[in-house]
């Protein structure tokens, strides 16, 4: 099956490209983005070598679904969605940081508690807990906004302030933001038996100063989630919970010895493995968005592309 790992377009009043991790954004007239979900897959912030089948379409689609079912409580960037793969929005200026917040000890916080630390990006974790217990309440464990190719790297609430990386007036706003969204998450993830365990929200300023949601969200590139049936009966007997995320990937790259530092090797994707990834992206969209997923064609697939963002720009 045909994949988009990477895009080489030339829209009318395009001035820059800027190639993300798994997003190429293209800037036109430096006044609009065009975004475009790739199929690329990475872990552990490293691209891995082989592209997914539909999986920019699902990223797309369900974030761009979750910025709808979310802007009466927060604004966002987008403007349209004229292919599977594309969001249109407002041309923002990114906050050099990324808002990271936890329900849950999982993933990342569960790795460094299991090494000994209590303390995450300046917040106190509880002591006595198991991986994937609930915490009190929710946690904001910011991260700063890697270039491509480098961690991202944890960091205090204070030493974003104390380094001016965000203004006091700003953060504050972003915490306010966050915190909503992920309530308003928690919600929806409910009504489809799930539980919204973590998550990472990315905000931007449009010109004329206001503050956005940007990128993706409730993704699960960018979020976590747990089946709530049988999760307080998984975390009485110690079992693993059974989720729904981008966690399986990090696991079968950690099982073959990869988690992105240096000397290791990324272990061999098969076709077998690559279309396993496919098939659970689509288990994740149609589970989080409580429909099924229509595949898009994807014979021709950048002239499909190309196509319907070049009818955008000439119609806008």
């Amino acid at each position: 099956m045909q994949t988009l790992t990477t895009t080489n377009f030339q829209f009318p009043g395009q001035k820059s490209v800027y190639r993300g991790k798994v997003r190429e954004v293209y800037n036109i007239d430096d006044t609009i983005l065009v975004m475009i979900a790739t199929d690329r897959l990475s872990a552990f912030d490293v691209v891995l070598p082989k592209g997914i089948p539909y999986k920019g379409q699902i990223l797309n689609q369900i974030a761009t679904r979750f910025m709808e079912l979310t802007s009466d409580i927060v604004p966002n960037w987008l403007l349209a969605t004229p292919d599977p793969n594309v969001a249109v929005g407002h041309l923002c200026t990114p906050f050099k940081v990324e808002m990271v917040i936890r329900g849950y000890l999982s993933g990342h916080a569960a790795r460094e508690y299991a090494a000994g630390k209590r303390t995450l990006c300046g917040v106190t974790l509880p002591e006595g807990m198991k991986e994937n217990d609930r915490f009190p309440e929710p946690i904001i464990t910011p991260t700063t906004k890697a270039d491509f190719g480098v961690h991202d790297e944890d960091i205090s609430r204070e030493a974003i302030l104390a380094n001016g990386i965000v203004s006091e007036e700003d953060y504050l706003i972003l915490e306010k933001y966050t915190r909503a969204l992920f309530q308003r998450g928690t919600e929806i993830a409910a009504a489809r038996g799930l539980i919204l365990v973590d998550t990472k929200y990315e905000f931007g300023k449009t010109k004329s100063g206001e503050i956005v949601l940007i990128d993706e969200i409730h993704t699960p590139d960018s979020s976590r989630y747990f089946y709530a049936e049988g999760y307080e009966e998984r975390q009485e007997k110690g079992e693993a919970q059974k989720q729904l995320s981008k966690e399986f990937v990090r696991q079968w790259l950690i099982a073959h010895n990869f988690q992105g530092k240096e000397g290791q090797s990324i272990p061999e994707m098969s076709e077998e493995y690559v279309n396993s990834v496919s098939e659970r992206y689509i288990e994740l969209y149609e589970t989080i968005m409580g429909e099924k997923f229509v595949k898009a064609d994807l014979e021709s697939l950048e002239k499909r592309i190309s196509d319907h963002v070049n009818a955008y720009l000439q119609q806008r």
